[in-house]
């Protein structure tokens, strides 16, 4: 939702998290399913972790999530410090 980015991904929703369940001071929505509205996503605010409930499809592209990673990767740097 940050950068207004749609990405084409594939899901096993048998479960989802609730967003009406998650303390809005606590955590960013940071992902929803544009089909139905199924929150994917979220980072919290205070604590080094975020997660995504979905993975990219193989078009167009194998490294569409790298991002994440990327981001996973800065988190951890910054919370060492």
């Amino acid at each position: 939702m940050k950068t207004g980015k749609i990405e084409i991904t594939a899901h096993n929703h048998n479960f989802a998290v609730d967003p009406d369940s998650l303390k809005q001071s606590e955590v960013d929505l940071t992902h929803i399913d544009l089909n139905d509205n199924t929150l994917e996503g979220l980072r919290h605010r205070s604590l080094p972790l975020f997660s995504v409930q979905y993975h990219p499809e193989a078009a167009p592209g194998p490294h569409d999530s790298h991002y994440l990673f990327k981001d996973f990767v800065s988190m951890m740097e910054e919370w060492k410090k």
